[in-house]
């Protein structure tokens, strides 16, 4: 059986099973975690964006403490494998890229998985920071009864179809 460090086998439990995408979410939240002198968020102080939907979003939730339900990791569907940080009160956001050429074509995982444990993080990422506020925290809305399902949804998620309030679902179809 192989031995994981503790975090990291907290990510490998969480996800189901390592793979190079859980490591390099699990190497980049330890970058931002080092680099904003922090530690994974208990509320919202931390907030995570991440460009991919790809299993290093589990690395970054279990390692960072920011989670969708306390709307504090965001997902910004760009495709690509990129993280930003921001701590609540400072002006600036820690911006990690996978590098392109970082991990070549390695078509084994067990190869492509080593890469990634052993390649220095300035060679396996590009880190930058920018000027940008965190976003901002996470809103409550009122909840408002579709006229079609009954269902509840949230207020900026209702739209209004024959002078009535509707559901996106109904809304769309």
């Amino acid at each position: 059986m192989t031995s994981y460090p503790a975090d990291l086998q907290k990510v490998v439990d969480f996800h189901g099973h390592l793979c190079p995408g859980v490591l390099i979410g699990y190497r980049a939240s330890l970058i931002a975690l080092r680099e904003l002198k922090t530690c994974p968020a208990s509320d919202e102080e931390l907030v995570a964006t991440v460009y991919t939907d790809s299993c290093a979003a589990d690395a970054v939730q279990v390692m960072t403490g920011c989670t969708f339900g306390k709307g504090n990791l965001i997902f910004k569907d760009l495709g690509k494998v990129v993280f930003l940080f921001s701590k609540r009160g400072e002006a600036q956001t820690l911006r990690i890229a996978l590098r392109f050429s970082a991990l070549g074509k390695h078509a084994d995982r067990t190869i492509l998985e080593k890469t990634i444990v052993d390649l220095p993080d300035d060679r396996l990422f590009q880190t930058s920071r920018l000027d940008a506020e965190p976003p901002r925290r996470a809103r409550i809305y009122p909840t408002i009864r579709c006229s079609i399902c009954g269902e509840g949804a949230m207020e900026p998620r209702v739209r209004v179809k024959d002078g009535k309030f509707v559901c996106l679902e109904c809304a769309d179809g």
